[in-house]
């Protein structure tokens, strides 16, 4: 594989990067970095001119839409169960401390995409640090996160429909079929932007979906007694390293929205200010899954359920769940599309077919997207447990892309002078916690995952992979 001019230009072995970090090289189309030479001898040009127009839209605030549709969903309505693994004190510790450094880890992929406008998704920024390598693990990695992404998505959506109908004589497979086409129908729109109109849904229905919840759970509290109700501030009982571990990778994962932030930033108009666009989020994501973990928590119990709307009571379960629909479909579709646009702008790099506004790039894209979607529907009947899907996504993808990624990025791509510099020695001692956390994440969610799952399995508590079980 090539790479694109830009990234070359902005290598900083080639005297560009670090020392440019504060003068950053446009992001915007221009014809001596995008015009493709097959295209002028065929008059393409104006394909060409109407692909980049189409591909660069996103302002701060559809920029915040858009981490909104990846981020707040799946994330919230894993945390109550979080919260009585850890207990109300670490739990909202957790919360509110991944949070933060989510939101530092991801103004730093910001700043690598302004020092280096070239970089259009996480492979090309493992290719900055790792060359060809790099650019062909950390683009893997990052399809491979977002097809199990949308796999999450369509368990979830699996879920809802069977708890909406409450119906025992539908399979489960003919549900998660039905969650699977709709994902696939919401993958269409290639363009960010086409999709952001579709985030003020998402936002009203995560966040009613979890007000009815709060609401629901709240009465019930208070009917039986608040003071009954089974919430500690200590972890309960002695809960196993494996509950404990997945239990923060699900808090992990649903801070899992920087993995995306070079795809979203390359359709920016102005990628100077996706600051804004991460700290409205981050803080907004914060006060959300804190809110909902402690309320919920400390209505329900120990005994709440994932995802949280199960704990509201079976009709208002239904309720939540079917406006918790557009919310589990549209993120999931984000997923599937931010991957088919990696994949279908690499096959098609060197033609106008990547701009998908001709037939051939509207059928191949139709191709693509499919495929995608039949993948992540293969993983959602392969894990067919919600909390364990979460916390294997996590160990695997979001550990790297969010937090121990990061920090490595900062030591070869911005640091400025010595990492003990007076300048450096702060952020040196900063990053370097955030990366063992993120091996940390990695290893021991992976570990507790796999260790659920086989747990699971051996005590019959999910049914089997493509059966017609109970979700």
């Amino acid at each position: 594989m090539s790479y694109p001019r830009e990234i070359i230009d902005a290598n900083p072995a080639n005297g560009a990067g670090v020392g440019k970090m504060d003068t950053p090289k446009p992001n915007g189309w221009s014809p001596d970095s995008k015009v493709l030479p097959d295209a002028l001898e065929n008059g393409e040009q104006q394909i060409i001119e109407a692909g980049e127009a189409k591909y660069h839209r996103l302002g701060w605030k559809r920029l915040t839409i858009m981490l909104i549709i990846e981020a707040i969903g799946l994330g919230a309505l894993s945390i109550p169960s979080a919260f009585a693994s850890l207990g109300m004190v670490a739990g909202v510790i957790c919360c509110v401390g991944i949070g933060l450094i989510a939101i530092y880890t991801s103004w730093i992929i910001g700043k690598v995409k302004l020092a280096f406008p070239g970089v259009r998704h996480y492979g090309d920024a493992g290719g900055l640090l790792m060359g060809r390598v790099g650019n062909e693990l950390f683009t893997f990695m990052l399809i491979l996160q977002l097809i199990f992404l949308t796999g999450s998505n369509c368990l979830t959506g699996t879920i809802a429909w069977r708890h909406i109908t409450d119906s025992n004589n539908v399979c489960s497979v003919v549900f998660s079929v039905v969650s699977a086409v709709i994902l696939l129908l919401l993958s269409i729109p290639s363009s960010f932007a086409d999709m952001a109109w579709l985030g003020y849904i998402d936002f009203v229905s995560i966040v009613a979906a979890i007000g009815i919840t709060i609401i629901s759970t709240g009465i019930q509290g208070t009917q039986s007694g608040l003071s009954q109700v089974d919430w500690s501030a200590l972890p309960q009982g002695d809960p196993s390293f494996s509950d404990a571990f997945i239990a923060i990778s699900n808090i992990v994962f649903a801070y899992t929205f920087a993995s995306c932030l070079f795809s979203f930033m390359d359709e920016m108009h102005t990628p100077q200010d996706f600051t804004k666009s991460i700290w409205t989020l981050g803080i907004l994501q914060i006060v959300i899954y804190t809110v909902t973990g402690a309320t919920i928590y400390a209505f329900v119990g120990k005994d709440v359920q994932s995802p949280a709307l199960l704990s509201a009571g079976s009709l208002v379960a239904k309720v939540a769940f079917g406006i918790a629909l557009p919310v589990i479909f549209i993120s999931g579709a984000i997923g599937t599309i931010v991957a088919g646009r990696l994949i279908h702008g690499r096959i098609y790099e060197n033609s106008v077919t990547r701009y998908v506004n001709t037939t051939k790039g509207w059928i191949t894209w139709l191709i693509l997207i499919t495929i995608l979607t039949i993948l992540a529907w293969v993983i959602a009947e392969a894990v067919p447990f919600f909390d364990d899907l979460l916390s294997i996504t996590s160990a695997l993808f979001t550990s790297g892309f969010s937090f121990y990624l990061p920090p490595v990025m900062w030591f070869f791509l911005l640091r400025k002078g010595e990492w003990y510099s007076r300048e450096n020695l702060f952020l040196s001692i900063v990053n370097f916690f955030v990366f063992i956390f993120g091996l940390v994440v990695l290893v021991g969610g992976l570990y507790s995952s796999i260790e659920d799952i086989r747990n699971n399995y051996r005590t019959g508590n999910v049914h089997s992979p493509f059966t017609c079980g109970a979700v």
